[in-house]
């Protein structure tokens, strides 16, 4: 089973130049997570949505690169039944008649106890 979370847009600090450091900018993040679906085994979407969000306006990230590590973590732990995630992160209005943005796919491998 795979979540779909697209085009949830968050106003949070992420950059390196002065003015974004000072004003919050609005980012646009696309995800897919894959779990396997069992009758007590599902993740709330509305829950990842509250999560990330939070996260990346509490956190202030200097790179996109280094906001993407810290979703992954995030979610990773938030949401164990996670196996794979897919997730994009896109700034819409850093620079004229485009967007820019990152993209990374992980698997959740668990760790031996």
């Amino acid at each position: 089973m795979r979540i779909h979370i697209d085009g949830l847009e968050i106003y949070c600090i992420i950059g390196l130049l002065e003015s974004e450091r000072e004003m919050e900018q609005k980012v646009l993040l696309d995800l897919e997570m894959q779990y396997t679906y069992c009758e007590d085994t599902f993740l709330d979407y509305s829950k990842v949505v509250a999560h990330l969000t939070q996260h990346l306006k509490n956190e202030k990230y200097l790179l996109l690169e280094e906001a993407l590590a810290g979703i992954k973590r995030l979610l990773f732990e938030q949401f164990p039944a996670t196996e794979q995630l897919k997730v994009k992160l896109s700034k819409p209005d850093i620079l004229p008649h485009c967007s820019v943005g990152l993209s990374e796919v992980w698997v959740n491998i668990p760790q031996q106890q």
